[in-house]
């Protein structure tokens, strides 16, 4: 089994979405079993008393448009222990592989597709970033 860890920086928008669209995808093409497939953050800031916020609500309305349910996940961060969990890290920009190091406190080991899913929680672009995560997603399947 690959297990796989999408990263972002707050876990409420890219890693969400990448985790549920690559699940569904798995899934649909009868390989859901040979995957374990999560998402976490960088960053805290999503993470209250203990509790992560849901899935933003423009991400939760793009997947569900396009025939995904991201379901009740919430955001959680990343820790060392996901380095040694994982097989796979799957960081969304440059700067959540800066925060990864930080982190972690050396290499990620991270797989990318040579340029960087720009955050829609600055760009409010939440189709663009859903149709880059779908294309990236359906690729790393691919891959593997």
């Amino acid at each position: 089994m690959t297990k796989i860890l999408f990263v972002c920086h707050g876990n409420i928008c890219r890693s969400p979405m990448a985790e549920c669209i690559f699940k569904k995808l798995a899934a649909d093409a009868g390989r859901g079993d040979e995957f374990l497939v999560a998402s976490a953050a960088t960053s805290d800031e999503e993470i209250v008393r203990g509790v992560g916020n849901p899935v933003y609500p423009p991400a939760r309305r793009v997947l569900l448009r396009n025939g995904f349910d991201p379901g009740g996940k919430r955001a959680r961060q990343m820790t060392k222990a996901d380095y040694d969990a994982f097989d796979l890290l799957v960081l969304m920009d440059g700067n959540n592989r800066r925060n990864a190091l930080r982190l972690l406190g050396g290499d990620p080991g991270d797989y990318g597709a040579g340029h960087d899913v720009a955050d829609p929680w600055y760009s409010g672009d939440f189709d663009t970033a859903f149709d880059e995560i779908l294309r990236g997603c359906r690729g790393l399947l691919e891959s593997l």
